[in-house]
């Protein structure tokens, strides 16, 4: 289902999704009002949200579409602003999946482009991935996906001294329980986090962490020092990684090209951090599409350090996480209800 004000929009995008194949446009809205009832009488698997519309907006919506329509994956889609990214991230924490920024009309025909490759992507990997929790649903006992290939290299033994994080689709939501779930041990450990998003979001991303989590959180600049008991995140558009510079280390942001489709690209993180590093790392990739982080877990791997898994069953989409238990480079995989927990008794060295 296509829910926005502007018939120019809805259009387009149901031109492209006839074109790509593998879709069927169930309803159209153009308002939060006309999407309730639409949901409820056609049960969409996915729906596109506005976010700015009359009457009724994305906002106010959202929780009624999922009220009727529990099942419905929601992407939220807005221009790129700072308030449309704060909904956007409100949105997310209740109960949207992802968001997608919305090309302004008056940009270059290269941002529609990019948009409706986006788009497209973001659809298949949400429809795969419904197909196999319709899998996981059918199956009369759960089993925790195993790696593909035997793990090259054991868990490190170094205590961790760095916390990296990689996600995507539903990243948000998911950093935030694995966040929470450690807390007690984030004072003691730097946090440095690749979240797939367009710049703006980031640093409202940022922001939201430490409100929510009381403690330092911020979108990290060229320089800044990685410190105990600070969460830096990657800005929308910037590869981050980290060097060591008179004796410590400390943040490098780069306009490199983009790795895996991506800026900032979790394998160039990894990459970096092993090398400066070494094994006292301990990395998490959870939710997300593609393959991005499992380069850069080769490296980490090969150093020593410790890589945990999101599983199948509790991911929005299991391709980035999935690609690390392919490859054979997941010392753990776990659900993730257990991954601050693990985390935490890897960082305090305890098993409690």
């Amino acid at each position: 289902m296509i829910v926005d004000d502007s018939a120019v929009i809805r259009g387009m995008i149901a031109r492209w999704l006839t074109e790509a194949g593998g879709f069927d446009i169930v309803a159209t809205a153009s308002n939060g009002r006309m999407a309730v009832d639409a949901a409820e009488r056609s049960k969409p698997e996915i729906i596109l949200l506005d976010i700015e519309m009359p009457e009724v907006d994305g906002l106010a919506a959202l929780p009624m579409i999922l009220k009727v329509q529990p099942a419905s994956k929601v992407i939220v889609i807005s221009t790129l602003t700072q308030r449309n990214a704060e909904i956007s991230l409100k949105c997310l924490s209740l109960g949207a999946v992802d968001y997608l920024a919305k090309p302004e009309s008056a940009r270059a025909a290269g941002a529609a482009a990019d948009f409706r490759r986006d788009l497209i992507e973001k659809l298949r990997a949400l429809g795969e991935a419904k197909s196999r929790q319709a899998r996981f649903a059918a199956a009369p006992i759960p089993v925790l996906p195993t790696p593909a290939t035997p793990l090259a290299v054991k868990p490190g033994t170094v205590r961790p001294q760095c916390l990296l994080i990689g996600s995507s689709t539903g990243g948000p939501r998911a950093v935030e329980r694995v966040l929470l779930d450690l807390k007690p041990a984030l004072a003691s450990i730097p946090v440095l986090i690749v979240q797939h998003m367009p710049a703006m979001f980031t640093a409202v991303f940022a922001e939201h962490l430490q409100s929510f989590l009381s403690m330092p959180a911020r979108e990290a600049k060229d320089g800044d020092p990685v410190n105990p008991g600070t969460i830096l995140v990657a800005p929308g558009g910037r590869h981050m990684g980290v060097v060591s510079s008179g004796g410590r280390a400390v943040i490098r942001l780069n306009d490199g090209p983009p790795e895996n489709f991506c800026r900032p690209a979790v394998d160039v993180l990894f990459r970096e951090a092993a090398g400066v590093f070494g094994g006292a790392v301990i990395a998490a990739v959870l939710t997300g599409m593609g393959s991005d982080g499992t380069q850069g877990a080769r490296h980490l791997a090969k150093a020593g350090a410790t890589i945990i898994a999101q599983d199948e069953a509790t991911s929005i989409v299991w391709g980035m996480p999935g690609s690390i238990v392919k490859a054979g480079l997941a010392h753990e995989i776990l659900p993730l209800e257990s991954i601050g927990r693990s985390l935490k008794g890897h960082i305090t060295g305890s098993s409690k």
